[in-house]
C-alpha cells in the first residue's frame, strides 16, 4: 500500500478558502496518515464547531459556515478524512474500513483535547459522527445534523442509494468536480476545481471508491451494530440540544429519510427545510449556521 500526498499546489488560490492548514501525522493504527483539519477562532471559546464532511468532498465544504460561527467567537474545528481534501491517501481500497475511520475521528478529537463541542454532520459525517457522542459524553453539548442517516443493517438503503453505490462501482476515476457541479448546479468554475483538486488522478480517489461501498447494509455489516447502539443512545440517552436541516432537493437522503432520523433523536425540534438546498445544503450555509448559534449556544 502507498500513501499518497496530494501536492501543496493543487490547493493554491482556492476560491473563499482563507483558512490555514493545520496537521497531525504519526499515529501508527493509521499507517502514519497525516490528518488535514482547519482550526479557526479562538482555543478557548465557549462553544467548538467540530465539522464533519463526507463523499466525495472535504473540509472544503464548510467555508461559508465557518466564518459564521466564528464571527460570533466560537471555534471551529474540520478535519479532512483519511482519503479526502488534504489529508494523505492511501491507495489501497481495502484500508477504508468504517471502524478506522471512526477511530480517526476519536483520536482526533482526544489528541486535540476538544471540549464543549457542537457536532454538525452531513453524509458521512453524520454516519461516522453520529456514533462518535455517546463514547464521549462529557464532550459534547450539541447537534446540528444535515442530510445524512445511521448506517444500523436494519432499514432498506433505498433504491436511490443502491444506484449512487453501483454508479461509483462503475466510475474508479469518478470525476468529481462534474459530480459536485451536478449536485450543486450553481458553483463557479473555481468552486468545481476547488472540490476536484485533492485528487489528481484515479490513484488518489480510493477513499471515494470505497465509501459508498462500506455504509452499513445489512444487519451484521461492520459498524451496523455500533450504530444500532448510537441510534439507541440518541433516543434514550442524548441530553444536548439539536438542530435538524434539511435540503429538501436531495434525491437520497432528503426529507423522508431525515425524518425517520429524527425519531431517533431525543428532544429534536422541527427540522428547517432549505427548499432549493441539495445533498450537500451547505452551499446555502450561512443561514443554517446563524439559526444553529441561536439554537445551539
Amino acid at each position: 500500500m502507498n500513501i499518497l500526498r496530494t501536492p501543496d499546489e493543487h490547493f493554491s488560490d482556492l476560491s473563499n478558502f482563507p483558512f490555514k492548514p493545520n496537521y497531525i501525522e504519526g499515529q501508527p493504527e493509521f499507517h502514519g496518515c497525516r490528518i488535514h483539519y482547519l482550526d479557526e477562532g479562538p482555543k478557548d471559546a465557549a462553544v467548538t464547531w467540530l465539522c464533519l464532511h463526507g463523499e466525495p468532498s472535504w473540509s472544503y465544504l464548510y467555508r461559508k459556515m465557518i466564518p459564521v460561527f466564528t464571527a460570533a467567537g466560537h471555534r471551529v474545528v474540520a478535519p479532512d478524512l483519511i482519503g479526502f481534501g488534504k489529508s494523505d491517501k492511501p491507495d489501497d481500497d481495502t484500508f477504508y474500513r468504517f471502524e478506522m475511520h471512526r477511530n480517526m475521528l476519536l483520536r482526533f478529537i482526544d489528541q486535540l483535547e476538544l471540549n464543549r463541542i457542537n457536532l454538525v454532520c452531513q453524509d458521512w459525517g453524520g454516519l461516522l459522527g453520529l456514533t462518535l457522542p455517546m463514547d464521549r459524553e462529557e464532550l459534547f453539548k450539541g447537534l446540528l445534523v444535515m442530510n445524512t442517516a445511521l448506517g444500523t443493517g436494519d432499514i432498506p438503503l433505498g433504491d436511490g442509494f443502491t444506484e449512487w453505490r453501483s454508479f461509483v462501482k462503475s466510475q474508479p476515476d469518478l470525476n468529481v468536480g462534474a459530480l459536485m457541479k451536478r449536485s450543486i448546479p450553481m458553483l463557479s468554475e473555481e468552486e468545481v476545481a476547488a472540490y476536484a483538486a485533492p485528487f489528481p488522478d484515479h490513484t488518489y480517489k480510493a477513499g471515494v471508491r470505497q465509501f459508498p461501498q462500506i455504509v452499513p447494509e445489512h444487519f451484521d455489516d461492520p459498524g451496523a451494530e455500533l450504530s444500532r447502539r448510537a441510534r439507541s443512545w440518541w433516543e434514550n440517552e442524548w441530553q444536548g440540544k439539536s438542530l435538524m436541516a434539511i435540503g429538501m432537493q436531495d434525491p437520497v437522503l432528503g426529507q423522508p429519510a431525515m425524518m425517520h432520523l429524527h425519531k431517533s433523536i431525543k428532544g429534536c425540534p422541527p427540522p428547517i427545510e432549505i427548499a432549493d438546498g441539495g445533498h450537500f445544503v451547505q452551499e446555502l450555509g450561512e443561514e443554517i449556521a446563524e439559526q444553529a448559534i441561536s439554537a445551539l449556544s
